[in-house]
């Protein structure tokens, strides 16, 4: 249906979220979180709010007893469809999702990203929103880009 559980090399989303600037209190969420290791670390370390979103039931179950034993709070895993998932109260919002869920993803983007609201995609650039790029990471494989809305 979409993508393929792969976890990320965690040498790559930690460098990605630590140079996301990341604010106490501010409310994270990661579409398609598989087993939850990059929320965990954005809540352990930038004591942001988590929120990990994924339609897999048991990578869902697997995030939340991951969780619990890391003795991390402040995370919520919910099961649900990213396509159908209000993202406007966001302040950031992460992905690593194949370019044709991307692809899919941007009418949603475009209605529901506010200006205040940092977009990552770890992998994969966004079609049409290279005028909101502010930032990438390159890496040989699996560069990191950096969106925030902007209005001329």
């Amino acid at each position: 249906m979409g993508s393929p559980f792969v976890p990320s090399k965690s040498s790559h989303y930690q460098d990605t979220i630590n140079q996301a600037n990341l604010k106490k209190g501010q409310i994270f969420v990661d579409l398609g979180c598989g087993d939850g290791q990059v929320v965990r670390y954005a809540v352990k370390n930038y004591q942001v709010k988590g929120i990990g979103i994924d339609i897999n039931p048991l990578l869902i179950l697997l995030s939340k007893i991951l969780t619990k034993l890391a003795k991390i709070n402040n995370i919520e895993f919910k099961l649900a469809n990213i396509y159908k998932f209000d993202l406007s109260k966001f302040d950031v919002v992460y992905f690593f999702l194949m370019p044709e869920m991307i692809k899919k993803l941007v009418p949603k983007l475009n209605n529901e990203i506010n200006n205040n609201c940092l977009l990552i995609s770890h992998g994969f650039k966004i079609p049409c929103w290279d005028k909101y790029l502010i930032k990438t990471i390159k890496r040989s494989i699996f560069s990191s880009y950096f969106y925030k809305k902007r209005y001329d």
